[in-house]
C-alpha cells in the first residue's frame, strides 16, 4: 500500500512539473526524414492535465502549406514520468535535464507499423540553451538515436498558413 501511494505521488508530483507551455527546441528521429517531412516551423506544446489525471498534449504544426493541430493523449503508468498513447502502441517518457526548465519528451513504439523513437528537446521559454542543447546530443547518443538526424526548428506562436 505505501508503494502503490509513493507511486501516485511521484506521478503527481511529475504531471504538475509539466503542466503548462513548452517550447519545442530540438528534435532527433531514428529514421531520416525526407526533408519535405521534416517540421520547419512548430508552434509550442501545451500539456493539460485531464480529469482522470491523465495528461493531453497539443500542438500545431506546418505541412504542405496547411496549418494541422495535433492532440495525444498520455495515460498514467505505474511507472512515474512514463505514459502510454495511441491504444498502448507507442509509450511516452518525460525525462528531467539538469538544464532549469528544459526536458525531454521521448516517444517510441509503432508508426504505420513500424518501430519509431523520437525525441523532443523542450523548454519553458522560445530561447536555446546551448547547455540543454549538449545534454539533448547526449541523450540520442546514449539512445542510438544519430546526431545528424537532429534538426531545429523555427519557433512560432501560432501556425500561420504559408504563402507562395
Amino acid at each position: 500500500m505505501k508503494v502503490l501511494f509513493l507511486t501516485i505521488i511521484l506521478g503527481l508530483t511529475t504531471a504538475l512539473q509539466i503542466i503548462g507551455t513548452w517550447y519545442v527546441k530540438a528534435v532527433v528521429a531514428d529514421k531520416d526524414l525526407p526533408k519535405e517531412k521534416r517540421p520547419k516551423k512548430v508552434s509550442p506544446l501545451t500539456v493539460t492535465a485531464m480529469d482522470d489525471g491523465d495528461l493531453e498534449a497539443m500542438g500545431t504544426f506546418m505541412k504542405g502549406g496547411q496549418c494541422h493541430e495535433k492532440r495525444v493523449v498520455m495515460h498514467q503508468t505505474e511507472e512515474p514520468g512514463r505514459y502510454s498513447a495511441f491504444g498502448g502502441k507507442r509509450h511516452m517518457y518525460i525525462l528531467d535535464l539538469p538544464v532549469k526548465d528544459h526536458r525531454i519528451f521521448y516517444c517510441e513504439g509503432q508508426l504505420g507499423g513500424k518501430a519509431i523513437r523520437i525525441g523532443k528537446l523542450v523548454g519553458r521559454n522560445p530561447d536555446m540553451s546551448l547547455e540543454a542543447l549538449e545534454e539533448f546530443k547526449k541523450f540520442a547518443e546514449r539512445k542510438g538515436l544519430p546526431q545528424e538526424n537532429i534538426i531545429m526548428p523555427v519557433q512560432t506562436e501560432s501556425c500561420i498558413p504559408e504563402s507562395d
